[in-house]
């Protein structure tokens, strides 16, 4: 069956890719690509631990706007929350489900990638996972960000890897946008390119908000151009430590 992946902030991890050269170490400024790294992904670790302790509202809408170059008008909004039990587990609560698909199929490891696989994190613990090559500077907006492709080092095993572009803030030293899809490409699943924007939440930290993708995804049988937005909203602090939970045995809080 064909599938349109639902993609969202898939947990990605980076390292270095070859070495950098005096060229590359100079255009960053004071910092070396290797210094730049080794901050970020601190940061992320941090950043991530933080994100575990926030509940948000997550609202996917998927459009399906052509079949073999005729337009079409499906679309699909899913809405969930995320939430803390009374056992201190977070877990993804569905909220509203409406609308259909007929040209495409939602299969479960859609679903899983795009309720699971949350947010970026580029965690010191990751790094071995994740080739990582300096590319140079580029604005952002009004930041100017330096900028990473990435690639998995392999892409064995049942998980979804990141391949793309990070854009990291010179002032922060946190990611604030993301461009890439999801690997490996399985049979009947195709990965749209998504572009993601992070703010800054609580003065401090820099959590997804937006995550964009618009794509002709070439199936075997058809083309169909595939829009998908999802936004990250209503952030709030929870006050102690959980572990997050997808419809598996509940973990001890704090593991």
């Amino acid at each position: 069956m064909r599938s349109a992946l639902m993609v969202m902030f898939a947990v990605l991890t980076l390292s270095g890719w070859g070495h950098f050269s005096d060229a590359a170490a100079q255009a960053s400024g004071s910092l070396s690509p290797e210094d730049i790294i080794e901050r970020f992904a601190a940061k992320e670790s941090e950043s991530y631990e933080a994100w575990m302790q926030y509940t948000y509202t997550q609202v996917a809408v998927i459009k399906v706007v052509s079949l073999n170059g005729a337009p079409r008008n499906e679309s699909m909004t899913i809405e969930s929350e995320i939430v803390f039990n009374d056992d201190g587990t977070r877990e993804v609560r569905p909220l509203r489900r409406s609308g259909r698909l007929r040209s495409v199929r939602l299969t479960p490891e859609d679903e899983d990638v795009m309720l699971n696989i949350n947010p970026f994190a580029l965690t010191e613990k990751e790094l071995p996972l994740y080739n990582l090559k300096y590319e140079g500077r580029e604005k952002v907006d009004e930041l100017v960000c330096y900028v990473f492709s990435v690639r998995p080092r392999n892409t064995r095993g049942d998980r979804f890897y990141f391949e793309g572009k990070i854009y990291v803030d010179d002032q922060d030293l946190q990611i604030v946008r993301t461009v890439g899809r999801p690997v490996p490409e399985r049979r009947g699943n195709l990965f749209p390119e998504f572009e993601t924007l992070r703010q800054v939440i609580d003065g401090r930290y820099w959590f997804p908000v937006w995550t964009h993708a618009d794509e002709k995804l070439r199936f075997t049988e058809d083309t169909v151009g595939i829009e998908q937005t999802l936004t990250y909203e209503n952030y709030k602090k929870f006050g102690s430590k959980a572990t997050i939970r997808f419809g598996s045995p509940e973990a001890e809080a704090g593991e």
